[in-house]
C-alpha cells in the first residue's frame, strides 16, 4: 500500500496540498486472516478467491478487486475483531515489507543497540535506545522522506541488550564506526586525520599547530585534540586563537616571519615580537588548550546496571584510555584486576573519550571508582 500511496501523494504535493492518510495493506491482512497461501500477491489473492478482472494491471481493474479481497477478509472477522483487525493493518502498514508486528513485539522494551539490515543481511542502520522496542515503532512511524527511505531497505532487524545508557554510547559510535551503515550520517568517519598539536619553541613560547595524525608528528608533537579532517581542525583553532587572544604566528595560522597580522590590528598582545612574555602568554595558552582537550584523565571504572538485575556493567578508563566495558555478577565482591580483566577490547573508537566524559558531566549520580 505504501508503493500506491506514495503516487498519490506525490501528484497532490504537485498541486500544492500535503496529503496524508493511514494506510491499510490488504496484502499483510491477508497474511493474517488467509494464512499458508502460497504467494500473497494481488494476481495470485485474484486468483486463489476466484476474482474475475477484465484488464489486469489497470488501476480500476486492481482497486475493484483489492475491495473483493478486503470485504472476503472482514468476511472472517466479527464485531470488536473486525475494529482490532483493521487496527493492525493500519499500524502493519507504516513497516517495512519484511517486518510485522508480531516481530516487533519480540523486541525488549530495554536499553541497547538496534542493528537495521537490507534484504542481504547488510546492516544499513545503528542505532541506541533506552526503549528499543520504542524506538524502532518511532523510526517506522516517521512519515518523513528520510523515515521513508529508511523503511524502503529494512528486510531485517536485531539488536544487543547493553543495560547501561554508557555502554550503549560506546557500542553504537564504535559499530557505526566498524560496519560503516550507509543509512548513517553523523558518526559515519572511521578515521580522525586531523589534529591539534602543541609544543613549546626556543623562546620558551606554547605553540599551536594544525597537522595530520602521522607517526612522525604524534613522536614530535603533543597532540592535543583530533578531528575528522584537517580543515576542521583549522578552522576550530582559529576559533580558540581568536577568543584567547593568542599569536595567529605562534599557532602556525600566519606565515609571517615577525609581527602577524592581527597584532597590527591590536588582536595579538606581541608575543610574536617580544612584547609579551612567555610567561603570560603560557597561562593563555594554557586555558586554550583545557577548552581544546576535552580527553580524559586519571584512572577509574564506572559502575552502571546491567542487562538484568543482578548484574553490573563496568567502564573502564586507564591514565585517560578508554578499556571497554564488561559484565560482572552484581552480588560479589571485585578487586580491581577483576574489573580488569572482565573488560572487552574495544573498537578503537577515538570518539570514546568524549562520549564518557559527556556522560559524567551530563549524569548526576554516576558511580566512580578510582583505582
Amino acid at each position: 500500500v505504501s508503493f500506491d500511496y506514495s503516487f498519490v501523494r506525490e501528484e497532490f504535493a504537485r498541486l500544492g496540498f500535503t496529503f496524508s492518510r493511514k494506510q491499510l495493506c490488504t496484502v499483510r491482512l491477508a497474511r493474517k486472516v488467509f494464512p499458508g497461501l502460497p504467494s500473497y500477491s494481488l494476481s495470485n489473492l485474484k486468483k486463489h478467491f476466484g476474482i474475475e478482472a477484465e484488464r489486469s494491471h489497470r488501476a480500476l481493474d486492481d482497486t475493484l478487486a483489492t475491495v473483493q479481497i478486503f470485504e472476503k477478509i472482514l468476511a472472517q472477522q466479527s464485531g470488536g475483531t473486525i475494529k482490532s483487525l483493521v487496527n493492525h493493518g493500519i499500524r502493519e502498514a507504516k513497516l517495512p515489507s519484511g517486518i510485522t508486528l508480531e516481530r516487533l513485539h519480540t523486541v525488549p522494551e530495554a536499553c541497547g543497540v538496534y542493528y537495521l539490515h537490507d534484504e542481504r543481511g547488510e546492516v544499513i542502520y545503528v542505532g541506541k535506545s533506552l526503549n528499543i522496542r520504542k524506538r524502532l515503532f518511532e523510526h517506522f512511524a516517521d512519515l518523513t522522506p528520510k523515515g521513508e527511505k529508511l523503511r524502503a531497505g529494512v528486510a531485517d532487524l536485531s539488536w544487543e541488550i547493553t543495560g547501561s545508557e554508557l555502554v550503549a554510547l560506546l557500542l553504537e559510535s564504535a559499530e557505526i564506526k566498524r560496519l560503516l551503515p550507509r543509512v548513517n550520517r553523523a558518526l559515519r568517519i572511521r578515521s580522525y586525520s586531523g589534529c591539534i598539536f602543541t609544543y613549546t619553541d626556543q623562546n620558551g613560547y606554547r605553540c599551536l599547530a594544525v597537522g595530520k595524525r602521522t607517526a612522525r608528528n604524534t613522536k614530535k608533537l603533543e597532540l592535543v585534540a583530533d578531528y575528522p579532517k584537517v580543515d576542521s581542525a583549522r578552522a576550530h583553532l582559529q576559533s580558540i586563537v581568536r577568543q584567547h587572544e593568542l599569536c595567529f604566528r605562534l599557532s602556525n595560522l600566519d606565515a609571517s616571519e615577525r609581527a602577524c597580522f592581527h597584532y597590527s590590528i591590536k588582536k595579538c598582545r606581541g608575543a610574536c615580537v617580544g612584547e609579551e612574555s612567555p610567561e603570560t602568554y603560557n597561562e593563555r595558552v594554557e586555558q586554550a588548550l583545557e577548552q581544546l582537550n576535552r580527553r580524559l584523565s586519571g584512572s577509574f571504572f564506572i559502575l552502571e546496571k546491567g542487562r538484568s538485575d543482578g548484574e553490573i556493567a563496568i567502564v573502564g578508563v586507564q591514565e585517560g584510555r578508554y578499556l571497554g566495558f564488561g559484565y560482572l555478577d552484581a552480588t560479589e565482591q571485585y578487586t580491581a584486576e577483576d574489573l580488569l580483566e572482565c573488560l572487552a577490547t574495544p573498537f578503537d573508537d577515538p570518539d570514546a573519550g568524549k562520549i564518557i566524559r559527556g556522560f559524567l558531566e551530563g549524569k548526576k549520580g554516576v558511580k566512580v571508582v578510582g583505582f
